[in-house]
């Protein structure tokens, strides 16, 4: 039986979840599907008073066992990383009061019920009628939060909302084939709706704005001690220096290897050889629709999943599914190619995720033959659907929804490495895919600098190996170059990279810290075992408790790992 506390706590962590209406719908329960959140301060200070009562009674050494114990300090630590984010200030103010974040609070939900909801449309419709009606003075309340917002994030938020027409429009469109009852209600709801956004706008565009986004020393530096990293802000810059260093190597290797098998000159340069690769091997359209991409992602899809079925090195539990498809226009500016909406964690049924393509005439050389595997492989299976589907099936609350980006971009960044070591793409292709992914992969490195960067203000963090001067007073344009140089990737990608680089504290700088982490355990692991174990069967276990723990930072899986043998206790 679980003890007392153990059960009281999660008691009290479900009904805080409920207590918050984007999250708890965000995570798939039922019980505001109709509602809007509450965007006030006063609604933040109360759940960051909520969550520190919370945490406060948190007595980890009353679990009855590992399992609870280990649950009780991730509740505890879920929680005092809500509160730290929650309490962030810029400029010496709250950082609620100069990000904006109506589009976002009026358009998520919404966008889940119309996509990602398994119930009959009219019940669909219903509550997002209800939404509907709420939102213009859900904005207006945004409005009275805002003084002065922060430039780049002011221009983020006016760009997604010229997108929620188009989606307004599809969901009124959906009303009139479904031949919904209360048509008549749903349009005029879009139309205040729509005004609102209008008004909205406008007065968001009049608003005073500052330039400086920065966070500071001290709050970064409690941020990274909450995603118990185990490195200083300086020693995650000469990590990623010195991946940089190793990777510029491995891409010279395979330059050398590419341009002898293309007959290239000696001179091509890395970006003129990507370039090359990239049209070379571009994803012929359909009709000259964008949108036929999603065929070529479709088809790797199902190669993975036959792959995996031969190969059986990744669980792959029943009741999932993965819809792909391109994205809407309001997310376009915060999702640079690709992104995946994990599975709702509380939700009962399938577990589903969608992925989000990005396709835009100019930047299809972000989706090629060779760049396709790998994206299915990161966001796919074996990467982040499967992950998270698999999370989603846990019996520990706090193990399905527990948000720690180092554990799921380590795992993701891991496979595109291990994925060509044992072969999923074919030899012929092989160099090909590699450079690509290399070239791509860059972009850990970058966005650990950037990250940096942007939390602190402190230009040094941008020196990651390559020989730049960075010299501009526009931060954006500082990482720009340093995001260009790294990865090839075009500027209609850079500046969307760094749209959500600036907002997302701490997570741009996961991938490669998380990618690190985890090849570090998986090392740790045959080191022990392998003279007891094939590797093949270190392989599937490594994956199999991976997968099968649920969600945590890595250095909190390092203990199951030590508590089901595979790692000595220390």
């Amino acid at each position: 039986m679980p003890s007392q506390h153990y059960l009281d706590i999660n008691s009290q962590l479900l009904e805080f979840i409920r207590g918050n209406v984007e999250v708890g719908v965000a995570l798939g329960l039922p019980d505001h599907l109709g509602k809007l959140g509450d965007p006030s301060l006063a609604a933040s200070r109360r759940e960051i008073e909520r969550a520190s009562q919370i945490a406060e009674s948190i007595d980890e050494s009353l679990g009855e066992n590992f399992d609870e114990r280990l649950d009780l300090s991730l509740i505890k630590l879920y929680l005092q990383q809500w509160i730290a984010f929650d309490s962030l200030e810029i400029n010496g103010r709250p950082r609620r009061v100069q990000k904006p974040a109506g589009v976002d609070g009026i358009s998520a939900g919404v966008f889940q019920l119309f996509v990602n909801d398994e119930r009959d449309a009219s019940e669909r419709l219903d509550n997002i009628l209800t939404r509907l009606e709420l939102a213009p003075d859900y904005l207006r309340e945004e409005l009275a939060v805002l003084d002065t917002p922060v430039r780049r994030w002011r221009d983020i938020e006016l760009a997604q909302a010229s997108g929620l027409p188009e989606l307004f429009q599809s969901i009124a469109d959906w009303a009139r084939d479904t031949e919904f009852s209360r048509r008549e209600e749903l349009d005029s709801a879009i139309s205040r709706a729509n005004e609102g956004l209008d008004n909205y706008c406008r007065s968001l565009e009049s608003l005073p704005v500052v330039e400086q986004f920065a966070i500071g020393r001290e709050q970064m530096d409690t941020l990274l001690e909450l995603k118990q990293l185990g490195k200083t802000p300086e020693a995650l810059r000469h990590m990623a220096a010195d991946y940089m260093a190793e990777t510029q190597s491995q891409l010279e290797e395979l330059r050398g290897r590419l341009l002898e098998k293309y007959g290239l000159a000696a001179d091509t340069s890395l970006e003129a050889l990507h370039n090359l690769l990239n049209e070379r091997y571009a994803v012929p359209l359909k009709d000259d629709r964008l949108d036929s991409v999603l065929d070529h992602y479709l088809a790797e899809k199902d190669k993975i999943t036959a792959w995996n079925r031969e190969r059986q090195l990744f669980p792959v539990p029943q009741g999932q599914d993965m819809l792909i498809i391109q994205t809407p226009g309001f997310l376009e500016p915060v999702i640079p190619a690709g992104a995946m909406w994990p599975p709702l964690a509380l939700r009962d049924g399938v577990r589903k995720s969608m992925v989000y393509l990005t396709l835009k005439a100019d930047e299809l050389a972000e989706h090629t033959h060779l760049g396709i595997p790998m994206m299915m492989v990161h966001e796919g299976i074996p990467g982040h659907h499967l992950q998270f589907a698999s999370a989603s099936l846990h019996d520990s609350l706090i193990r399905r929804l527990f948000n720690a980006n180092e554990h799921a971009e380590g795992w993701t960044t891991m496979l595109e490495d291990y994925m060509l070591d044992e072969g999923y793409v074919d030899d012929s292709l092989l160099d090909e895919v590699r450079f690509v992914t290399k070239r791509d992969i860059s972009r850990l490195v970058a966005r650990v600098g950037i990250d940096l960067y942007f939390m602190s203000g402190d230009k040094r963090f941008l020196d990651v190996g390559l020989d730049l001067t960075f010299d501009s007073d526009d931060p954006f344009e500082n990482a720009a170059l340093l995001l260009k140089t790294a990865t090839g990737f075009t500027d209609g990608r850079v500046q969307a990279e760094l749209n959500w680089y600036s907002t997302e504290h701490g997570y741009p700088l996961s991938y490669l810290t998380g990618n690190r982490l985890v090849w570090e355990l998986k090392k740790d692991i045959v080191d022990a075992n392998q003279d007891r174990l094939p590797l093949d069967h270190l392989d599937r276990e490594f994956h199999r408790i991976y997968l099968e723990s649920g969600c945590m930072p890595v250095t909190s899986l390092r203990a199951i790992y030590r508590e089901q043998g595979l790692l000595p206790a220390t």
